[in-house]
């Protein structure tokens, strides 16, 4: 495993992050979900990010319990704030300072941790004054319930806003966490850049585009049984973009690509966005210990110009790249 700072702090942070959105307290069992977090730590994994929404407080539970034990000095813990959670009230979602307080109680209660090192806001609230927000993250800071904050889905207007208020409160924010693949680069024009600018790393999800970039989906043929693209609960929405036969068939192009690297075809997707410098890491999902193993593979790959190239060739035409695609509900769900 490599480690990479975030942002222009001194952490240091697993190259590969272990996410549990999509799976802990919902597609996965309790028991797999736990096989999947003993693949990661002793694959090298130190960084593992939640949040409290992630199957409505259920999958930090389930974090929790699988990391109780471990030295906590050796892991990096992230989790976020925003979504609604709970009986889904009026100050059950947000960056109210009510909900923000609040909120990291009950992560770390369910994380079974007295901080995390990193609380993020899930997305951006056009609802609170955004110094309000600042100033409660600043106090759970001072508090010592999380070491850092971060935001996730931020555009860069957002994220300079964010960072000026942070610095008059003398507290850190070092990172975003936006989705980034082959198949949606929105963030290459101007949150980039402003990070770059800010000292803000970027901690990607979705580096496989929702599984499309592994290969397993087929142009012209159906979709396979049991995949994140029959899911019901939110899976099946986000992939759909993706399911269009001439993004799959650009993905079978990219299969010579990874054959001559010595790669999976996910293993070529995250050893991509890990080659964008502002990238700190990124999140990867499991349901078998088996596709931790793998994935965790692409961490230290250095792709030489030509392999990208090849990949600009195959997929770059079909990427989005629309920056104003990086958005926030404008009420609060």
């Amino acid at each position: 495993m490599e480690f990479r700072y975030l942002g222009r702090s001194g952490l240091k942070i697993s190259e590969i992050t272990y996410g549990n959105w999509l799976t802990h307290g919902s597609q996965v069992e309790n028991d797999i979900a736990t096989e999947c977090v003993r693949a990661a730590l002793s694959n090298g994994i130190t960084t593992f990010d939640t949040a409290d929404a992630y199957a409505n407080t259920a999958a930090e539970v389930v974090l929790g319990d699988a990391l109780a034990g471990e030295r906590r000095e050796s892991l990096e813990i992230f989790t976020k704030v925003y979504w609604p959670t709970g009986p889904k009230g009026p100050n059950d979602s947000g960056l109210s300072r009510k909900h923000i307080l609040e909120s990291i109680d009950g992560s770390l209660r369910r994380l079974k941790t007295d901080y995390v090192d990193l609380y993020q806001a899930h997305r951006y609230d056009y609802e609170t004054p955004l110094e309000e927000t600042m100033q409660a993250f600043a106090d759970v800071v001072r508090q010592g319930k999380a070491l850092y904050i971060g935001v996730s889905e931020w555009n860069a207007e957002q994220l300079r806003a964010g960072h000026a208020l942070a610095r008059e409160l003398g507290v850190q924010l070092i990172s975003n966490q936006p989705q980034y693949s082959m198949l949606w680069r929105v963030i290459e024009g101007e949150v980039v850049p402003a990070s770059e600018e800010l000292g803000i790393s970027q901690i990607v999800w979705s580096p496989v585009a929702q599984g499309v970039l592994t290969g397993k989906y087929k142009p012209g043929q159906p979709v396979p049984e049991g995949s994140r693209a029959t899911d019901e609960k939110g899976g099946a929405d986000m992939v759909k973009r993706f399911l269009r036969d001439d993004v799959l068939e650009g993905v079978q192009r990219l299969t010579p690509v990874a054959d001559e690297l010595g790669l999976t075809l996910a293993q070529l997707a995250i050893a991509w966005v890990l080659a964008n410098e502002n990238v700190a890491s990124a999140i990867i999902g499991a349901s078998r210990p088996e596709q931790v193993e793998s994935n965790v593979k692409a961490a230290g790959v250095t792709l030489p110009q030509e392999a990208l190239d090849r990949i600009d060739e195959a997929l770059g035409g079909l990427a989005e790249r629309d920056p104003a695609l990086t958005t926030s509900p404008e009420t609060r769900p």
